[in-house]
């Protein structure tokens, strides 16, 4: 099994890939997973349903925004 406590989710990359690309890829995973703010309601409940496309949770609105994570304004 392989250690995953520093590399997080990125560990399903095994050692081929390298350390750079890894925590590359968990920075960027990390804030797309995240709930963000949205810019409707205000609220924290907007979650990444696929590429560009976001919805949030509380007012329902699905909209068009970055890939991997929202603009902060």
């Amino acid at each position: 099994m392989a250690r995953t406590k520093k590399i997080k989710h990125a560990g399903k990359f095994g050692a081929g890939f390298g350390a750079n690309v890894r925590t590359k890829f968990v920075a960027v995973g990390s804030k797309q997973r995240k709930k963000q703010v949205c810019p409707f309601c205000n609220k924290p409940r907007v979650k990444r349903k696929s590429a560009g496309i976001w919805q949030c949770l509380k007012c329902k609105k699905t909209f068009a925004n970055n890939a991997y994570y929202l603009n902060a304004k």
